[in-house]
């Protein structure tokens, strides 16, 4: 090695570190853990209004969704979609009754969505979303966007049940 190179090396700065990926940064073909169970991500839809994320998972040919809110403290959801059909968008209730449960409207937000990968809306625009919750802690999320409904079943997942395994 020449002595000019030596000094280069030495005056030259070092490269930056990479950072890690978060769970509200992962896009299709990272990898993450939920529940003991691994998942590659295949899609994500983000509503940068909110800091949240609707990360389409695969495990398999078993396809399910997590969502994740940054507020005070990252919220984490996990959902799987549900078969049902709604006729309108002024007609979603404020109480659905599901499997003789109860589910009680908590939040509803509209905002414009990025989706990228395999998502359950192919192009960005302007979504509505509604959240229900039971008096047994399950969640139903009810997603509209262009004239078409999107039903999801889930719970909530502990912040400690999640993490990202590659990037």
């Amino acid at each position: 090695m020449s002595l000019f190179k030596r000094v280069k090396n030495l005056i030259a700065k070092p490269e930056p570190i990479k950072e890690e990926k978060s769970i509200l940064s992962l896009t299709a073909g990272d990898v993450c853990e939920v529940s003991l169970v691994t998942y590659q991500v295949t899609g994500r839809t983000q509503n940068r209004s909110r800091n949240a994320v609707l990360l389409t998972l695969q495990d398999g040919t078993d396809i399910k969704y997590l969502a994740v809110e940054e507020r005070e403290r990252t919220v984490y959801e996990l959902y799987e979609p549900i078969d049902g059909r709604l006729d309108s968008v002024e007609e979603v209730p404020t109480i659905l009754e599901l499997d003789d449960r109860s589910y009680h409207l908590e939040e509803q937000y509209s905002g414009f969505i990025v989706c990228t990968g395999k998502t359950p809306f192919k192009q960005g625009g302007e979504q509505y979303v509604w959240s229900y919750q039971s008096d047994d802690m399950k969640l139903v999320r009810i997603e509209w966007q262009d004239g078409r409904f999107m039903l999801y079943a889930g719970e909530k997942v502990l912040p400690a049940d999640v993490r990202v395994l590659r990037g």
